[in-house]
């Protein structure tokens, strides 16, 4: 199902937040299934992710629901380590990190098609960016809507090649995955529905 939006508003990366761990970095918001709560407590987020919005079309609902997804929010996640015998740390499976959990060669490609140099994964404001980016290159490649929660998101997971080539059909649980990024994202638009007319007025000097 796709959104209904009437608000104006990589190769790989990792999925499943319960599988990042997280370090000393920013706390998350407190309640992070709450669009409207999430903005009031980090009110420096929303100019971020409704510029983003405004650049590249992604809405700032399924912007929110990737990020919670990939990192829970959190600024520094990475992969947990994997465990000798069950118990000592080894490796991480990738470099995946930050709040929208890319890759460094995706992040890399990023940069040297945006330009903008000096973005980190760890910045609320660049991974909206990033999320809007790579969304557009998944409707460009692909012919993906960008408010189509699901797809764009088992193509941010797979990689466009990935994508194209149906990779996720062998994955159910990336599919379960998927199709609760999109009620998460149906939701977040439900509740900026409700506030955001308060959150444009607020923001209104950033525009």
């Amino acid at each position: 199902m796709m959104l209904n939006f009437r608000m104006g508003f990589a190769p790989l990366l990792l999925s499943l937040s319960g599988c990042a761990t997280f370090g000393g970095g920013g706390e998350p918001p407190t309640r992070p299934s709450d669009a409207c709560a999430i903005f009031a407590e980090k009110d420096d987020w929303y100019p971020d992710a409704r510029e983003a919005e405004k650049r590249w079309g992604v809405p700032i609902a399924l912007q929110l629901a990737f990020i919670k997804q990939e990192s829970g929010f959190v600024d520094d996640a990475r992969p947990p380590r994997r465990r000798f015998l069950g118990v000592i740390p080894t490796t991480r499976p990738s470099n995946a990190y930050g709040y929208g959990q890319a890759l460094d060669s995706t992040w890399d490609w990023y940069i040297r098609d945006t330009g903008n140099r000096g973005a980190d994964r760890d910045d609320f404001g660049d991974v909206t960016d990033f999320i809007g980016w790579y969304c557009t290159v998944s409707h460009k490649k692909l012919g993906l809507a960008k408010n189509d929660a699901y797809n764009q998101y088992l193509a941010y997971h797979e990689g466009q090649d990935g994508y194209s080539r149906r990779t996720y059909e062998k994955k159910a649980w990336l599919i379960k995955v998927a199709r609760r990024v999109e009620a998460q994202a149906q939701r977040y638009q439900e509740q900026l529905l409700r506030c955001g007319p308060k959150l444009e007025e607020q923001n209104d000097g950033w525009w």
